[in-house]
C-alpha cells in the first residue's frame, strides 16, 4: 500500500509534517513497515481541504493531528484486509 501525504504550501500550513510524524508512528506501532509505503507529494489538487492524503486510489481531506489515527485506524487498516 502507498500512502501519499501532501507537504505543498496549503498542507504545509494546515500540519501536515504533524500528519507525516505520527502516521510514521502507528506504521511502525502496527508492524507494517513492510506493508506501507509512506510518501510525500506536492499538491494533491485538494488545497482547500487538506491535509490532503491519497491512500492507494483514494483521496482522504481534512487530515490533522487530532484525526490521523481515526483515519488510520478507520481506513487504512480495512484496506490492508
Amino acid at each position: 500500500m502507498e500512502i501519499y501525504v501532501c507537504v505543498g504550501s496549503s498542507c504545509h500550513l494546515k500540519g501536515s509534517h504533524d500528519v507525516v510524524i505520527r502516521l510514521q508512528e502507528l506504521i511502525s506501532e502496527h508492524h507494517l513497515i513492510n506493508k506501507i509505503e509512506l510518501k510525500a507529494s506536492f499538491c494533491l489538487g485538494y488545497c482547500a481541504d487538506g491535509v490532503a492524503m491519497k491512500v492507494d486510489d483514494e483521496f482522504i481531506l481534512n487530515a490533522n493531528r487530532d484525526n490521523i489515527d481515526d483515519i488510520f485506524i478507520n481506513k487504512i487498516m480495512p484496506k490492508l484486509g
